[in-house]
């Protein structure tokens, strides 16, 4: 359920529309627009037509809608903008521009992660992607360095600026990941681990959600809700590709999911083409059509040599290939800002 409060609404009025909603044991999420103020109202209470009319008696309440669809936070109508994450230093999620992680599947050393961070600095990413910890299917695999491999990252962020991203796969790894990361990701395996989604949810921090391996784009959404029901809002979609019938890619990337949540939702979606396909060969291919598609954002595997990586080194680009992505997919976002800036103008 959401409260739309007229334009210049007193703050006395706010204030006692607050307190009938606390009182009626809700959760209050206030979304201040320019016209607008929306107060959206989380919780399952059998008491909600009794609420929406004791709040229609308010002079500064201009309707009460009641949602039905399953999400409430992650859709529009509670959040009318699309949301921006602002990680500081000019780094933004949903805005206009491009966002681009890259970095290897895993933090191997010192020499080569501080070497990648160069390298995809230098290409034109705002964001350094490295795994600390690894979620493997094989336990013989290697499994990453845990707080050396973050604190490697952290060496990396402070040499050339960049931005960190890293998985967070178990609760007793949460406050290690805090205070080194600037984005934590919850991998595809984790997806529904309500308890990790519930505890990034009292964080403070961007949240990285990815698209389980076979979940729906309501299942995804559903968990991108349970952690925004805890109160952090800065929460990020990742496309990475789903389980299908076909054994010529690692998995199917659902193009078709970047309008789909766009549609749905106010929350920034990221593509991952590494992990959507397997093979170095199509990533970029998949990234020129995940950015022509409407993505925020992309998520691409760099390896200095990915013949010698110790995990994911098929679907790693050269630094080379990596160079030619970047100026490919600037091409086709630079367009796509030209058409929107044109329709925008007709628009007035």
């Amino acid at each position: 359920m959401i409260a739309v409060l007229k334009s210049g609404e007193s703050k006395k009025c706010f204030e006692k529309v607050k307190k009938v909603i606390r009182d009626a044991d809700y959760d209050i999420h206030v979304s201040k627009g320019v016209e607008k103020t929306i107060i959206g109202l989380v919780g399952d209470r059998d008491n909600r037509e009794d609420l929406r009319d004791k709040l229609l008696t308010f002079d500064c309440v201009e309707k009460v809608i009641l949602i039905l669809d399953p999400y409430k936070l992650v859709g529009w109508d509670f959040k009318p903008k699309k949301t921006v994450i602002d990680l500081g230093d000019g780094v933004k999620i949903g805005g206009e521009e491009l966002t681009v992680m890259a970095g290897p599947c895993s933090v191997e050393s010192r020499e080569q992660i501080i070497k990648t961070a160069q390298i995809v600095k230098k290409g034109g990413a705002s964001i350094l992607r490295g795994g600390a910890f690894k979620p493997r299917t094989s336990p013989y695999s290697f499994q990453g360095l845990g707080e050396v491999g973050l604190k490697y990252l952290a060496e990396a962020r402070e040499k050339t600026g960049l931005k960190i991203v890293t998985e967070l796969m178990d609760l007793e790894h949460i406050d290690l990941l805090r205070e080194y990361t600037d984005i934590i990701q919850i991998g595809a395996r984790n997806m529904q681990n309500y308890p990790l989604l519930k505890a990034v949810g009292k964080l403070d921090k961007a949240v990285m959600l990815k698209r389980g391996m076979s979940a729906t784009i309501k299942e995804w959404l559903l968990a991108a809700e349970y952690i925004m029901s805890e109160g952090n809002q800065q929460v990020i979609l990742c496309e990475r590709g789903i389980r299908s019938f076909g054994e010529e890619t690692r998995n199917t990337l659902d193009l078709s999911s970047i309008p789909l949540v766009k549609q749905q939702s106010h929350l920034p979606i990221i593509v991952d083409p590494s992990h959507g396909t397997g093979r170095w060969q199509l990533v970029t291919s998949m990234a020129r059509a995940a950015v022509a598609g409407g993505a925020d954002g992309l998520m691409v595997e760099v390896h200095p040599e990915p013949e010698k990586a110790l995990s994911d080194g098929p679907q790693s680009l050269k630094p080379e290939n990596f160079q030619l992505l970047m100026e490919e997919v600037a091409v086709i976002h630079q367009s796509l800002k030209r058409f929107k800036k044109r329709e925008r103008m007709k628009k007035h």
